[in-house]
């Protein structure tokens, strides 16, 4: 073909592609950047304490022992383990995190229920009300809570700025769905974002067992 022709003819195009987005910018705008995956942190049982439990179960006026701080800003895990026990059974070396709380949650794996004879519901982090209560064994003493004892709702701590990037606000429930020969989706989970929070999905042990799930996993967010 001619160098002639064939200039004429890639005029032809290129004028017709121009005349097609024009007719249509949305179509030649490029496509939307969604932020990357997700980081996943997996979380084994354990335990918040207010001061006048921490004091009842180590002592008057005890003080927690950080010994890692958590990915979330401010919280940490502690050298302090308690047991806790129900109508069946106890578990031992649940874990004290910090910094303490106004009221003791204590969270456990679904599969502890089993063993402690205890059913706790799925809630979020401070939603304690018709929760039951558990016996909580230190040191120096024990406590018989009238509630706190949950299995923690599946769900996301972001920055707010975080929540308009994935376009999902404080509150909403959405589905995750996890890559892998294990993989699948996890619904009803719970987006909790704020300005004192950092970028992580939290599952439990049983959650990221079933899905063969470690800390360097990540999830992506279907709406």
């Amino acid at each position: 073909m001619a160098s002639k022709e064939y200039e004429a003819i890639l005029k032809v195009l290129l004028d017709a592609v121009q005349t097609a987005n024009a007719a249509n910018p949305a179509a030649a705008a490029p496509a939307a950047t969604f932020p990357a995956g997700i980081p996943v942190g997996v979380s084994n049982h354990h335990i918040h304490l207010s001061q006048a439990d921490l004091d009842t179960l180590f002592g008057k006026g005890y003080q927690l022992t950080p010994i890692k701080d958590l990915s979330q800003p401010g919280q940490f895990a502690c050298k302090e383990t308690v047991t806790i026990v129900g109508p069946k059974g106890a578990i031992e070396k649940i874990r004290v995190l910090g910094p303490v709380r106004s009221k003791t949650q204590i969270e456990i794996l679904t599969s502890d229920s089993f063993k402690l004879g205890v059913k706790a519901p799925a809630k979020l982090s401070g939603d304690l009300a018709g929760t039951p209560g558990i016996t909580i064994v230190g040191p120096k003493g024990s406590v018989q809570t009238a509630e706190g004892l949950i299995v923690a709702q599946r769900h996301i701590h972001m920055t707010l700025e975080d929540a308009a990037a994935y376009g999902v606000t404080d509150g909403e429930i959405v589905t995750l769905q996890v890559e892998g020969p294990r993989g699948g989706c996890f619904s009803n989970v719970a987006i909790r974002a704020n300005n004192s929070s950092a970028l992580e999905c939290h599952l439990d042990n049983d959650e990221a067992n079933a899905m063969s799930i470690n800390s360097s996993t990540t999830v992506k967010i279907l709406k």
